[in-house]
């Protein structure tokens, strides 16, 4: 039975505990390429005693950025870039981790604090694609739908970035398949629409996202951990669900998938989703459970003993936290010390006299 301060190994990966910094958008980077904010911003969690740290949604190419302002690894001046932060992480104990992304059809929005709606080429924006020619919603973009082998290019454009990652010094790969973003939208019968190979059944719904798996397995080395984040479900009986997120988890293990990152929603506006502490993590459980395949577990967990938990009760391998980990960047160490588990989380030698 495993605990929240045990480490986790995953292929030649292991973590040190089982809490990880799950990819949160900092919207500010410039051409796509990290700055000193990331440092500061990465480099604090993993001090902070998280095992795992994770990029934001970092796009294969430039028009797969959600926001001017979004971090990107499609070009050599990336790889140098995120080379600093990867060293950082390493120092700092941590696995360094990245979460290689494409927007699709929510790619150039504003960034929130300038509103997140569409951009026009004239402010910096580009045309987006998408699984169809249908927009998000009406404040964004039109979106060109891909042809088969625009697909297959972007598909290139992800075993790239897996290879530049490589070069990077990343330890740990998640796919980004979720939140109404690209792969996402091929997923889902709510936004898949099309009638060819890549449309309809849900074998070919999930080729797009199996076809990337398989390339970007083929690249990444034997030893280094590759992760899926999944929308497990879209929250309405017509959209994407549960038991298809097991169907495809079982494909995506079977393919070199080492864990499979349970969030939900983000397929279309106007849904309702219920929210509440935890209120994902019987998605980690369904999946670990009916998969056979080791999951993340993610949304509004917030307290050690609830994070503990749901390690302890078999319902994730892994918690990750977003915004706790920006109120609290040193949340591992007071986790620690609030369980009784003082000493767990190494802290650095200048902090000490802190705790």
């Amino acid at each position: 039975m495993a605990e929240l301060f045990d480490p986790l190994t995953l292929r030649g990966v292991t973590l040190r505990n089982r809490i990880g910094v799950s990819p949160m958008c900092q919207y500010s980077a410039v051409d796509g390429l990290p700055n000193d904010w990331h440092v500061a911003h990465l480099g604090a969690r993993a001090y902070g005693g998280a095992a795992l740290v994770i990029t934001e949604a970092t796009a294969v190419e430039a028009r797969g950025r959600i926001t001017p302002g979004d971090t990107g690894i499609w070009s050599d001046a990336h790889t140098e870039a995120w080379s600093r932060i990867t060293k950082l992480i390493h120092n700092a104990g941590a696995v360094a981790g990245i979460q290689l992304a494409h927007a699709g059809r929510k790619a150039s929005t504003a960034v929130p604090w300038n509103g997140g709606k569409g951009v026009s080429d004239a402010d910096g924006g580009w045309e987006p694609v998408g699984v169809t020619s249908e927009p998000f919603e009406p404040n964004y973009r039109t979106p060109h739908a891909l042809t088969v082998a625009e697909i297959h290019q972007i598909q290139t454009a992800f075993r790239d970035a897996a290879v530049r990652a490589d070069a990077a010094g990343f330890d740990w790969i998640e796919i980004h398949a979720a939140h109404g973003y690209l792969l996402h939208t091929f997923l889902s019968p709510l936004t898949n629409t099309r009638a060819d190979e890549y449309g309809g059944s849900f074998e070919n719904r999930a080729r797009f996202l199996t076809e990337t798996v398989k390339t970007v397995r083929e690249v990444w080395p034997t030893e280094k951990a590759l992760a899926v984040r999944l929308s497990a479900t879209d929250w309405v009986d017509e959209g994407w669900t549960p038991q298809e997120s097991v169907a495809v988890s079982r494909i995506l293990k079977d393919l070199g998938v080492d864990l499979i990152d349970c969030s939900s929603g983000g397929i279309a506006p106007g849904i309702k989703i219920p929210t509440g502490p935890g209120y994902q993590v019987f998605l980690s459980d369904t999946v670990r459970h009916d998969a056979g395949v080791p999951t993340a577990a993610v949304g509004m967990i917030t307290e050690p003993d609830h994070a503990a938990q749901i390690i302890h009760d078999g319902q994730a391998d892994l918690v990750l936290l977003a915004r706790e980990f920006l109120r609290e960047p040193n949340w591992p160490i007071l986790a620690a010390k609030a369980l009784g588990k003082a000493g767990a989380v190494p802290i650095p030698v200048q902090y000490e006299r802190a705790f």
